[in-house]
């Protein structure tokens, strides 16, 4: 099948196009990751090396020699943890809301507009509040926090996949003998498992990428990946190659997360759209 001269140009520019985009997008990741391999003379080299000579691993060994590398450790803990916390606490309470209407129709516009607050707001008073309770620069204080800060979202996006459910499911459940816990485990999570992973994975880089708390209550024990970085930064030079190899182990367990959860991602996303 040919197709038409007018139609094949049309389709060539839009994969040139396509392809330009990408380029334009991809070239900071290459860039970023290509330093991480660098010697100091090529990462200083006028004009700039694209390609470097010899792949260097030291500047990944001297993250670990030095213990920054702890800090990806910390961070992966720190958002794990409370991602399943998040999740679990939110998966319960949006099906309370979505099948009992607890708190009356408004609750839930109320808990989302609660995540719409700048961080910068609160982070003085929980700075003192954590000081009284010894929760700073611990696993637990970040962990509650983290939990408490993503709980709105996670509510407020599993409310909507759980009122997908057909009620008549849960109450074809109900005759048949089972309970009302054993309906929500048994008949619901199974359906909205795709939106539970792909919020989950949004929770996740919530808790991972966050900055604020994490620079103002920690000190040396539990401090995170992206308040690391910021160390490499000084006022008269910048640990380029520091810079680049913490970022690549950083961006590694994100990438992997969503790799292994992309089907259940793609699959949640979908779930919310408009049926015709």
């Amino acid at each position: 099948m040919r197709l038409h001269p007018e139609r094949g140009l049309g389709l060539s520019l839009r994969l040139v196009l396509a392809l330009a985009v990408l380029v334009f997008f991809l070239f900071p990741i290459y860039w970023l990751a290509i330093i991480a391999f660098k010697t100091p003379e090529e990462i200083f080299a006028y004009p700039p090396v694209w390609v470097p000579e010899n792949i260097q691993f030291a500047n990944f060994l001297v993250l670990f020699k030095d213990g920054d590398a702890e800090t990806v450790f910390n961070s992966l803990f720190i958002a794990g943890v409370s991602t399943v916390f998040a999740m679990l606490l939110g998966t319960m309470c949006a099906y309370s809301i979505a099948r009992y209407r607890t708190g009356g129709n408004l609750f839930s516009d109320w808990i989302i507009s609660n995540r719409m607050i700048p961080p910068i707001v609160i982070v003085f008073p929980v700075f003192l509040l954590f000081v009284t309770l010894g929760l700073v620069d611990t696993y637990t204080g970040l962990i509650l926090l983290y939990t408490a800060f993503n709980l709105p979202y996670v509510i407020w996006m599993m409310k909507g996949y759980v009122q997908d459910v057909p009620l008549e499911l849960e109450e074809a459940a109900l005759v048949d003998g089972l309970n009302r816990w054993q309906v929500f485990v048994k008949v619901v999570l199974p359906m909205v498992r795709g939106g539970l992973f792909a919020t989950a994975v949004f929770t996740f880089v919530f808790a991972w990428n966050e900055f604020i708390f994490a620079l103002i209550l920690t000190r040396n024990e539990v401090t995170t990946f992206p308040v690391q970085v910021t160390h490499y930064f000084g006022g008269q030079s910048n640990f380029w190659a520091k810079i680049a190899a913490m970022s690549m182990l950083g961006t590694v367990p994100i990438f992997i997360v969503v790799a292994f959860l992309q089907r259940y991602l793609v699959r949640g996303i979908s779930l919310g759209a408009v049926k015709g």
